[in-house]
């Protein structure tokens, strides 16, 4: 699993233009399965997806192809864990080594 930090290279007038294809890229995302959860951070300087992804190199390929990326407005940072606890309800996100 992994958690995905964005955070935006330029002003978020510049960053704006390029939401509504980031939306779509996220929707085809979480059809795909890949992503989980996802948000803005506060102050909005970026934000965060938690994801599942076959390997690291995987995730960043699909990366790549996020609209923020194309049009250089973010960078993306990914840190990969193995969850071993979670609030109940939420087990399913427990990976079986």
């Amino acid at each position: 699993m992994f958690v995905v930090s964005l955070t935006y290279k330029k002003p978020i007038e510049e960053v704006e233009p390029h939401l509504a294809a980031h939306i779509c890229y996220l929707d085809e995302c979480y059809a795909k399965g890949v992503f989980i959860a996802s948000g803005r951070k506060v102050p909005r300087t970026g934000g965060v997806i938690l994801a599942k992804a076959e390997s690291r190199a995987a995730l960043e390929a699909i990366l790549q192809q996020d609209p923020f990326c194309i049009a250089d407005v973010a960078e993306f940072e990914v840190i990969e864990f193995v969850p071993t606890k979670t609030a109940p309800g939420l087990e399913q996100l427990i990976e079986v080594i």
